[in-house]
């Protein structure tokens, strides 16, 4: 057993656990961990200063993930956008994979709470998953996800990427992960060998904190960029946690001295169990103003919206964006009009 795996070991995985280090109810959170299941990795739990604050509201389940019953558990509609069961089609030129239906650490405000962590979340069959991209040659992209795949073993991981090498059409490989966050102990200098080997391959990583950059999470980061992999961030905008212009400023700053670009903040998606973090987009915008002119523009990400129904990300504000109330009227990339509910 690696050390990272055996660090995943002795994650905190029960309310009654949690208890032996903080003083909490644990009879308040059986019942959200029954329906939603809650691992926090040795590293991450390191983080929390005291209940409550940025760290421990992202990774410590709370009650009002049950109470939350108005919205839908696949606003996205991936399951209706998939061919394959696990391979998500949405766009004519790329798909999104889902490899691994594990993280390190189950994230209160997870877009898959539905699934992820969870025994009937399945991933995509590697044959049906690469029949499906190898027949279609406008797909030219495709985005390992999860769950999390770097919680793969590094051989299943491989023959992951070979076989998606050997199809002519596909250009980049994409790899959406928070291990460099939550278990930075797993981006080893064998994992980084063999990725370098499946170039071209773009990282995108998930930092919602200044408080998770940390010396290990920036050695983690470091492995990957020295050996060519370009590293972007996707921040979602989370109440109690970043939705301050000062904290989401240092954040953006402290990713770059850790060579890792800023490339969205999204704002929250309308999943089941989540609406706890949600924000305005008026604050959203809010905090883009907060960034532009007052640092780099290499610290300012794009702010977007993930639009329900699987009608795709819109990027927010834009001279197409036009808010009215509780709502926001949009237009998509294939120039459909939609209308979000904004209400948090």
């Amino acid at each position: 057993m690696d050390n990272w795996e055996k660090s995943l070991s002795r994650s905190v995985t029960s309310p009654e656990e949690l208890s032996g280090l903080f003083r909490i109810e644990t009879s308040t959170l059986a019942g959200v961990v029954a329906r939603y299941p809650m691992r926090i990795t040795p590293h991450y739990l390191g983080l929390i200063d005291q209940p409550g604050d940025a760290i421990w509201r992202q990774c410590v389940p709370d009650p009002a993930e049950l109470h939350d019953l108005s919205q839908s558990p696949d606003p996205l509609d991936e399951e209706r956008l998939s061919p394959v069961p696990g391979l998500i089609h949405r766009y004519p030129d790329r798909v999104v994979w889902i490899v691994s239906s594990a993280c390190a650490v189950y994230c209160r405000f997870c877009m898959r709470k539905r699934g992820v962590g969870c025994q009937d979340m399945v991933p995509a069959p590697q044959g049906e998953a690469i029949d499906y991209i190898a027949s279609r040659p406008q797909i030219r992209d495709v985005i390992l996800s999860g769950g999390d795949p770097l919680l793969l073993p590094d051989e299943r991981l491989d023959a992951i990427l070979t076989a998606l090498r050997r199809i002519p059409h596909l250009e980049i490989i994409r790899i959406g992960t928070r291990v460099p966050v939550t278990l930075p102990e797993r981006i080893t200098a064998k994992l980084a060998r063999m990725l370098k080997r499946h170039q071209p391959i773009y990282l995108n990583t998930h930092f919602n904190h200044p408080r998770e950059i940390t010396p290990h999470s920036a050695k983690a980061c470091a492995r990957l960029a020295d050996v060519g992999i370009p590293l972007g961030n996707q921040t979602v905008l989370l109440k109690g946690v970043n939705d301050d212009p000062q904290v989401m400023r240092s954040l953006m700053q402290r990713l770059l001295t850790i060579r890792v670009r800023p490339y969205y903040i999204h704002q929250m998606d309308l999943v089941k169990g989540t609406a706890h973090f949600r924000t305005r987009v008026a604050q959203g915008v809010a905090l883009m103003e907060a960034l532009r002119g007052h640092t780099s523009g290499l610290a300012v990400p794009h702010y977007v919206i993930d639009l329900p129904g699987g009608k795709g990300k819109v990027e927010i504000p834009s001279g197409r964006v036009a808010r009215d109330g509780s709502r926001v009227t949009v237009t998509n990339y294939l120039g459909e009009i939609v209308e979000y509910s904004d209400l948090s």
